[in-house]
């Protein structure tokens, strides 16, 4: 396989998930072996770094990568959509410290992608073949196995503690389903975080468009309000337990958390040949396994 980038630049502008800044991205062709890259454009020098799981310094709500002063959050959506749609080189420019969360999904992304084409080039693509099964366990109910299959396929397994949200698989076995079947999955979050995330200095530019609340656990309708008020939402009615927004699919907290796990392992530099299988998935895990076969011979990035 040989490796890829777009065929033009395009831009993208929303505001950041924790921020709430208003943030802009470019993503641009790059040349061959650069890999995918990501640009502070509004700090001295423009500080530029590959995306690798060994710059991840953060994973509340997010992906966080920083080096020094370059410092990104929330990337895991757009590498999610630059792997699945199989680009090797970019380089991402954003003049903010996160990426744009849009909708909370890879759906604009992947879109962007389409529209920008992708082009060819010479040299051949890195690719990780796994030969025999890699476990990872962190003794606290999650687990990754990555075993030998003739393609890239995911699967995933969320369990849950709530009378909403709580045992749900989503399954990937082919990359050109991600569009359709995986793409437009929205993140998540229940409603009874919102506060204590508010309080940390989270969420900032969180709400009912660019992430799927799930209301578990009843409040009063004064707290219900409150929040509400928060969020920028209108009233929302107490007395209804379920999801806050319509589902794009039946199992999208599932297929949200696929999506991460492909953003996420996308932190190898390299394609994989395997088949990735995941329970109780979320960015902590997900990256401290990437940086465990960073760190091994066989997947140590050149």
């Amino acid at each position: 396989m040989r490796q890829t980038t777009l065929k033009e630049a395009f831009t993208l502008c929303g505001k950041g998930l924790h921020t709430g800044m208003p943030i802009r991205a470019t993503v641009r062709p790059a040349a061959e072996d650069t890999g995918i890259c990501f640009c502070r454009t509004d700090l001295p020098a423009q500080p530029t770094y590959r995306a690798l799981a060994c710059y991840v310094s953060g994973t509340s709500r997010g992906t966080v990568l920083e080096q020094g002063s370059w410092k990104v959050s929330t990337v895991e959506h757009l590498m999610a959509a630059l792997y699945a749609m199989g680009v090797s080189n970019c380089i991402i420019e954003t003049d903010g410290p996160e990426v744009p969360i849009l909708d909370g999904s890879a759906r604009q992304w992947v879109d962007a992608i389409k529209r920008a084409g992708i082009a060819e080039q010479e040299h051949e693509q890195e690719e990780w073949a796994v030969t025999e099964p890699v476990h990872f366990d962190n003794g606290k109910g999650s687990r990754m196995t990555i075993e030998p299959c003739e393609q890239y396929e995911v699967r995933v397994h969320v369990d849950y503690p709530s009378p909403v949200l709580n045992k749900q698989d989503a399954v990937l076995n082919n990359l050109k389903d991600f569009d359709q079947e995986i793409a437009s999955a929205r993140t998540f979050c229940f409603l009874r975080e919102i506060k204590p995330l508010l309080h940390l200095g989270l969420i900032k530019g969180g709400d009912l468009q660019n992430a799927l609340v799930i209301y578990d656990k009843r409040m009063w309708q004064w707290t219900m309000n409150r929040l509400a008020r928060k969020l920028g939402q209108p009233p929302i009615d107490a007395s209804r337990l379920g999801y806050l927004s319509e589902l794009n699919y039946e199992n999208e907290p599932a297929r949200h958390k696929l999506l991460d796990v492909v953003g996420d392992m996308a932190l190898l530099g390299k394609r994989i040949c395997g088949r990735i299988i995941v329970e109780r998935p979320g960015h902590a895990f997900n990256t401290w396994c990437c940086k465990q076969l960073l760190q091994q011979a066989g997947c140590a990035n050149s």
